[in-house]
């Protein structure tokens, strides 16, 4: 049996819940890789990949952000959407992200808007481009 739980937790379900060796989390500052026995925490999320593995296997997933808590060997991701990364579409990314830099920002918060969407689009495309070397 595997020593940690995952469960990945979207506004309309519960994404996935599985027992794993190991979890990766894409966190602002980089990548965060949680085991057995790790210690508490409470992270925040950016978009991007999260890699569970059991026995060997590696699972990759895009997450919109959010949060991960660590206790008790149970990792927690709170986001607003996980897909399969083999359900992600590479050249829409692409599209999304053609228009995001296109988009104007003449304000703070339409330059906010405008580097989220091109945060989402790369991350979105990184984890496609994961998804297809991996196969």
């Amino acid at each position: 049996m595997s020593p940690l739980t995952c469960v990945v937790v979207t506004p309309e379900a519960t994404a996935i819940e599985a027992m794993v060796d190991f979890v990766v989390v894409p966190l602002y500052d980089g990548e965060l890789g949680i085991g057995a026995g790790h210690s508490p925490l409470i992270g925040r999320l950016t978009f991007g990949e999260l890699r569970l593995r059991t026995d060997g296997k590696i699972e990759r997933y895009y997450v919109g952000g959010g949060f991960v808590q660590v206790a008790d060997n149970v990792v927690s991701v709170l986001t607003d959407r996980a897909i399969p990364a083999a359900e992600v579409d590479a050249e829409a990314a692409r599209t999304h992200l053609a228009d995001a830099i296109k988009r104007p920002a003449h304000s703070p918060e339409l330059l906010d808007i405008r580097d989220r969407q091109i945060a989402q689009a790369r991350a979105q495309m990184q984890v496609a481009r994961r998804s297809a070397s991996s196969r």
